[in-house]
């Protein structure tokens, strides 16, 4: 298994818990699409159960790598078939009796690109190398721009990743600036991290977390210690099957009461097409959730939760989701 970042030691968990539940917005509709040129759409819609309606448009280009080439160049030498490769320039050389033939290929490297704007009257811009400044090495420079106040922002984000290794560095260029790095190292399903927090103009530290874990394809367990390690979470993903899926999540604030908060969810696959999720915590609130592929392409989704608690009060809360895609 590949090493995963460090706010992912515990994704299955989050995932199963906190993923595919439709009731925090009362409906959210979601149209995918992707032009004969490449480029990719996707708008997004959604209904609060409280506050205004937000959503975004949003497009993807990726500029793929592409080269050049020179052939026929013809030499007075002979020799035996040639081949060459370093870095981006990329040669081979065939050489008969009077005549050679060399092709030369330059690699441009590829590009991704996304421009979203939103209800809000934010512009956001994020451009993507992966793979090209070294291997292993994604690059990621994060723009925004709100015109009616002139605010702006810049970001730079790294993510290294190697077999047993996965280090990330976020910087705000423009706040601060700040940094924010984090790493992973993984040996036969074990994983160790750390993340800090650095503010260049106050010359200090100033956020710092660990976590430890244990990832296998059947089964997750991790144990994090964020907040300036006074958060503490303990969990557990358990896949049973290729149907049923299980995970617990116990978190205690050192900084709090000595009350112990705890969460468990279930995901069942009623058919290829579709699956419910159902999941309580310990103050009661229990969640359901049914996902199912209509038709290629639509894709619907229910929730609602309920305070378990509190059954007469009007705290229950229902949504829905809609996804098209082509």
């Amino acid at each position: 298994m590949s090493i995963p970042a460090f706010t992912d030691i515990s994704k299955p968990t989050n995932d199963i818990l906190n993923k595919d539940f439709y009731h925090l917005a009362a409906s959210t509709l979601e149209v995918k699409s992707k032009a004969p040129n490449g480029v990719s759409f996707n708008v997004k819609g959604k209904s609060a159960h409280e506050g205004p309606t937000g959503g975004q448009i949003e497009a993807k280009y990726t500029d793929v790598p592409t080269g050049r080439s020179l052939t026929d160049l013809t030499f007075g030498v002979a020799s035996r078939p040639g081949a060459g490769n370093h870095s981006r320039w990329r040669h081979s050389m065939t050489m008969r009796p009077g005549r050679a033939t060399l092709l030369i290929t330059f690699r441009r490297a590829g590009l991704t690109l996304t421009q979203a704007w939103t209800t809000l009257n934010t512009l956001d811009t994020k451009l993507e190398l992966d793979n090209t400044i070294s291997k292993g090495l994604k690059a990621e420079v994060l723009t925004q721009f709100l015109p009616t106040t002139q605010s702006k922002g810049a970001k730079l984000n790294l993510h290294f990743k190697q077999p047993n290794f996965h280090a990330r560095a976020f910087f705000d260029l423009l706040k601060g600036p700040t940094a924010n790095v984090d790493a992973v190292l993984g040996h036969d399903g074990f994983l160790v991290g750390a993340e800090a927090g650095y503010d260049v103009q106050k010359a200090a530290v100033t956020r710092y977390a660990a976590a430890v874990g244990y990832s296998v394809p059947e089964y997750t367990a991790a144990v994090t210690a964020t907040n300036n390690l006074s958060l503490f979470s303990a969990s557990y993903f358990h896949k049973v099957n290729s149907q049923v899926e299980a995970g617990a999540k116990a978190t205690w604030d050192s900084k709090g009461n000595n009350a112990v908060g705890l969460e468990v969810a279930s995901k069942y696959r009623l058919d290829p097409t579709s699956f419910a999720k159902a999941k309580i915590n310990d103050r009661g609130i229990a969640a359901l959730a049914y996902n199912v592929l209509l038709r290629p392409g639509v894709t619907l989704g229910l929730g609602a939760s309920f305070d378990t608690q509190n059954l007469n009060e009007a705290a229950h809360k229902v949504g829905a989701s809609f996804t098209f895609e082509a």
